[in-house]
């Protein structure tokens, strides 16, 4: 059951699609002070799963989050914010609950950090609408919670393949040659990234004529080997006379204003730009339309960035902040002195107080941005997504974003933000899946090898081990760091056998995504989803359940030779060094220590099932679905989900079969 309570005056986020009647009885479960602050006691057992993309374990009791898009590449422990908000909780315990808390502003969640017993929710304004959803458990919350914020995005068959991206392929040369080594090399491949460098100037909707003279062909040429590519989007519009698209947004006033009217300037890529207003609907569709620009040669793949948005700075606090550095370098930097310098240099990117001096233009009322901070990525992902359904209206084009907020799952995809190649990341990447999915955000994955820092070759392997079972799957790194394309490494066979048993897999990670996506239900889930009564379950934090069949259980520490699983029943260990070198052995519930080399890839069959698994391709559209058999218990059958992969609307060539072992 679904009741919905309304405080104040919400501002539409369009984040539920579903008409639901306001309750006329109390709000159930929280306490309220009608200010915008949610209390609610937690029984020391309580387990609190949600809030999306944000740090710590899949538990999230024991510290304080706070819901504001924020470009924070540099994550540890005491984040509080990274490039999503996602307000929807389930609490577990005494009693099962789902909340979704629908602000677009700031909104902290004291989940047990001030007091261990007391969660304390509290929004900026008390301008809001609260969703509490009841249910037999925890999957059937989050199917009734799906069910009011609309389908999945699901991007075409050839995104489910292997993809390489890096800041720093600078021209149309170092594409073709990552192309042509990844080949030489036998490792598939299905689509290769242009970062920010195809761009004139860093402009969006461009392409630099002297590094990439030829896009069109260069795209004809990577389509006949199979491969994509996939150009970013920037949320900056570079202001620049004579560039079209900053001149269109300024005579149609469709960019943010500041509070005397004009044009807001901040600044990120390419220096001072303006920001579309993505909250105006004509804005949406003219932003949108632009990316016919690089459909139209040959592009069917985008990803959008710097969408927070981000602001390196604002011209304003830059000068106060130059003009109160001349003053502490005027004299001896003691240690306060130089703290102070360094903190208003850093201080400087993202500023929260940046946000509050522009605004956004909401049917003639004019609105602080800080107050719908987080539905700027979500609304330009919404542009490009139904733009795209005009231009490309016979395909699903692929679409990720870096910003999000619920609902922004229906327009596309997200990549889980800038991250490090820090071993503490794949586990974090892991431990957001599940609250990603309850949110609706099923195609998702992590920067590979991390994307800033240097990677090692081990972490490469294990990193690869974990990501190659998610539904995005691609190795990004920042310009200036260790390249890490994966036929660079002394172990690139290895790294090559990875990506084979990932396309070996395809046929299983496709159809258990295409059920998520049609039924509303979690590709990923903590074990203790499925094993309500036990125990030792709702501990396990480093391993998950993909689809109905498998459990993951990656290794995410340096120089490790295994690790422990905890395994709620029986279930067939399959340890893999390629796609055809494999071996299972079945196991019994309880604790096990699982050695594996760095070369070999460890999972889990449950109980008396089996996954489709085809021979390894070298890209998904040369995938011989002929070839796929069930890998798994004896006498088992698997109900397969396909479709033609490239349909704007799967249910036109679905199949559904089943494939009995």
């Amino acid at each position: 059951m679904i009741q919905k309570y309304v405080y104040g005056h919400p501002f539409p986020t369009d984040a539920v699609v579903k008409e639901i009647e306001t309750a006329k009885e109390p709000l159930p479960f929280f306490e309220t002070d009608n200010q915008g602050s949610f209390t609610y006691t937690l029984a020391e057992d309580d387990i609190v799963y949600g809030l999306g993309e944000q740090i710590r374990g899949i538990n999230k009791r024991g510290w304080q989050y706070v819901s504001w898009n924020y470009d924070n590449p540099n994550h540890h422990e005491d984040t509080r914010s990274l490039y999503g908000s996602h307000n929807f909780i389930i609490v577990c315990g005494k009693v099962t609950f789902g909340a979704f808390f629908d602000y677009p502003g700031k909104m902290e969640f004291d989940i047990g950090y001030t007091r261990r017993d007391t969660m304390q929710i509290k929004a900026a304004k008390n301008d809001l609408t609260v969703y509490i959803i009841t249910g037999e458990n925890e999957k059937d919350i989050v199917k009734q919670f799906r069910g009011i914020i609309g389908r999945s995005h699901i991007p075409p068959l050839w995104a489910f393949g292997y993809g390489q991206s890096r800041w720093g392929y600078k021209n149309e040369a170092d594409i073709r040659e990552v192309a042509a080594k990844y080949k030489a090399a036998g490792i598939p491949l299905d689509s290769i990234y242009l970062d920010i460098d195809y761009m004139e100037r860093y402009k969006d909707f461009t392409v630099d004529e002297e590094r990439f003279p030829d896009l069109k062909g260069l795209a004809a040429d990577m389509q006949a080997e199979g491969i994509h590519l996939v150009p970013i989007i920037d949320a900056g519009v570079k202001i620049e006379d004579g560039y079209s698209v900053y001149e269109e947004g300024v005579e149609k006033n469709y960019f943010c204003k500041n509070a005397e009217g004009g044009d807001f300037v901040g600044a990120v890529w390419p220096g001072r730009v303006h920001f579309p207003d993505f909250l105006q609907p004509e804005a949406r569709d003219w932003f949108g339309k632009k990316y016919a620009v690089l459909t139209e040669q040959g592009i069917d793949g985008f990803w959008n960035d710097m969408n927070e948005p981000a602001i390196f700075y604002t011209e304003d606090r830059l000068a106060d902040t130059c003009a109160e550095i001349e003053k502490l370098t005027a004299g001896n930097m003691g240690i306060d002195e130089y703290f102070a310098f360094t903190g208003m240099v850093a201080g400087l990117n993202g500023n929260i107080g940046d946000y509050d001096k522009f605004y956004h233009n909401v049917n003639g009322q004019m609105v602080k941005h800080s107050e719908v901070h987080n539905l700027y990525g979500m609304n330009m992902t919404r542009s490009a997504n139904e733009a795209l359904r005009e231009i490309c209206p016979d395909k699903r084009t692929l679409f990720f974003s870096r910003s999000s907020y619920v609902g922004a799952h229906r327009y596309g995809g997200i990549w889980q933000g800038d991250n490090k190649s820090w071993w503490s990341h794949i586990l974090q990447s892991m431990q957001q899946l599940p609250a990603l999915n309850m949110a609706g955000f099923l195609f998702t994955g992590s920067d590979t090898g991390g994307f800033g820092c240097d990677t090692t070759e081990d972490l490469m392997l294990r990193w690869l081990q974990y990501s190659l079972f998610t539904p995005l799957f691609r190795n990004h790194s920042a310009d200036g760091t260790r390249e890490q394309e994966l036929y660079r490494f002394s172990n690139a066979d290895a790294a090559g056998n990875m990506i084979r048993i990932r396309y070996s897999l395809v046929p299983y990670l496709y159809s258990e995504f295409l059920k998520a996506a049609l039924r509303d239900e979690m590709m990923f889930r903590p074990l203790a989803f499925d094993f309500a009564d036990d125990a030792d379950a709702k501990q396990v934090d480093d391993q998950l359940l993909l689809g109905n069949e498998l459990m993951i259980a990656p290794i995410y520490k340096q120089n490790a030779k295994g690790r422990y699983v905890y395994l709620p029943e029986e279930m067939m260990l399959v340890r893999m060094r390629s796609d055809e070198d494999y071996e299972t052995e079945i196991l019994p519930k309880g604790h096990h220590y699982i050695p594996a080399e760095l070369n070999e890839l460890v999972f889990f069959i449950r109980n008396q099932k089996a996954i489709p698994f085809a021979k390894a391709a070298k890209n998904t559209a040369e995938t011989d679905w002929n070839t796929v058999r069930l890998l798994g218990y004896s006498g088992c059958s698997y109900e397969m989900y396909a479709d033609n992969g490239t349909s704007p609307n799967p249910e036109d060539s679905l199949t559904v079969s089943v494939i009995e072992k």
